[in-house]
């Protein structure tokens, strides 16, 4: 297999003032090992013979299949089921109770939903805690096409099944082949998957009463946060709730929440 072509400096520049551009990534000074290694196999299936002749070719179709492909293939997408369960616990202790006390409908944004895991895991513990019937639904978005696609077939080694209980698998779950299994369609009912670029216009208006935004941020620079979570809070639903990741924080941003706990923020 030949060897993958030079990154130069000017090519990593172009690189990622698109991810930055594009989808407000931003990629630190030094990850020149890790671009490489993330788009030499594409330039291998394209036949291009450099990062430089590549980078033409996505521009040249900016709003085309090889620009979303190239996010896609700088995209990180970590996640796993019930993961920061203190999130989940103040969802069930405090909204879902303040919602069927008040007799609305639930409305929740998974944004940055990756494979699936994260909207599968707020169905689950909603189908269990709400009563049968009640009306709630969960749009699940994210940029990378790739994920959004695996999310939708809601298809899972038991290796990524772990941190699901047998119960909760045996319930929710079939299996599917030696070694996986997907999620029951009553499970996938109340999910809606689209891709979505958070930099991009939203065609969603809102009201939702929780959105989560995860470990999504830590991509961000500060002014792309900024302007994330305002536009965040503008689709909350008056004392909805973002949750972000318990590796971020919003002390050093100008926004229009109330602190409730770590990661937990309300309008």
């Amino acid at each position: 297999m030949p060897s993958a072509p030079d990154l130069s400096p000017d090519d990593f520049r172009r690189v990622r003032q698109i991810a930055y551009e594009r989808a407000g990534l931003a990629i630190p000074a030094g990850k020149e090992g890790l671009v490489r290694s993330r788009l030499s196999k594409r330039l291998r299936e394209r036949r291009i013979g450099s990062f430089s002749a590549y980078l033409n070719t996505v521009e040249a179709e900016s709003n085309g299949e090889e620009m979303v492909k190239l996010i896609d293939l700088l995209t990180t997408n970590k996640t796993d089921f019930f993961r920061e369960p203190a999130h989940f616990e103040y969802l069930l202790a405090k909204v879902v109770p303040a919602i069927k006390a008040a007799r609305k409908p639930l409305r929740i944004w998974s944004a940055g939903c990756s494979t699936g895991e994260e909207p599968y895991t707020l169905s689950m513990l909603l189908k269990e805690s709400l009563p049968e019937r009640y009306d709630f639904r969960i749009l699940a978005t994210d940029i990378c096409t790739r994920v959004v696609a695996a999310a939708r077939t809601g298809e899972y080694s038991d290796e990524q099944l772990g941190d699901v209980s047998r119960e909760r698998q045996a319930r929710w779950f079939a299996k599917s082949s030696p070694g996986h299994a997907a999620v029951v369609p009553e499970l996938r009912a109340p999910i809606s998957f689209a891709h979505l670029n958070l930099m991009a216009t939203w065609p969603m208006t809102g009201p939702f009463d929780v959105i989560l935004c995860r470990n999504v941020m830590i991509y961000f620079d500060k002014p792309t946060v900024t302007r994330l979570v305002n536009r965040f809070h503008d689709l909350l639903a008056p004392g909805g709730h973002l949750f972000i990741g318990h590796s971020e924080s919003l002390t050093a941003i100008e926004h229009r929440y109330r602190y409730v706990q770590p990661a937990v923020y309300a309008k």
